[in-house]
């Protein structure tokens, strides 16, 4: 896997490349910026476990993408059993606590 970053020629914004064997995954700045903000909040709080993130098309402050990921209410234990699922799933291997 390689991670390619940078802001290309003509745009303002970073964006991110993930290459990997199965293909590419492009993301955009506001998409990573939600990514860090949910995983500090996960890491930094005591006892948050889970978040989920949902696309939210909305009028934002001037130079917001309409759309955005927004934190949902869902319980963080279902989230938590959905994760553990995929990546049961996906072959990942035991979970790591």
């Amino acid at each position: 896997m390689a991670i390619l970053a940078g802001v290309p020629r003509g745009h303002k914004h970073v964006r991110f490349v993930l290459e990997t064997s199965s293909g590419r995954i492009v993301l955009q700045e506001a998409t990573v910026a939600a990514l860090v903000r949910a995983y500090v909040s996960i890491k930094t709080h005591p006892a948050r476990r889970a978040i989920e993130l949902r696309q939210r098309k909305g009028k934002w402050k001037e130079g917001y993408a309409e759309f955005q990921l927004l934190e949902t209410n869902r319980d963080e234990t279902e989230i938590s059993e959905v994760l553990l699922e995929i990546l049961k799933e996906e072959s990942y291997g035991s979970a790591s606590k």
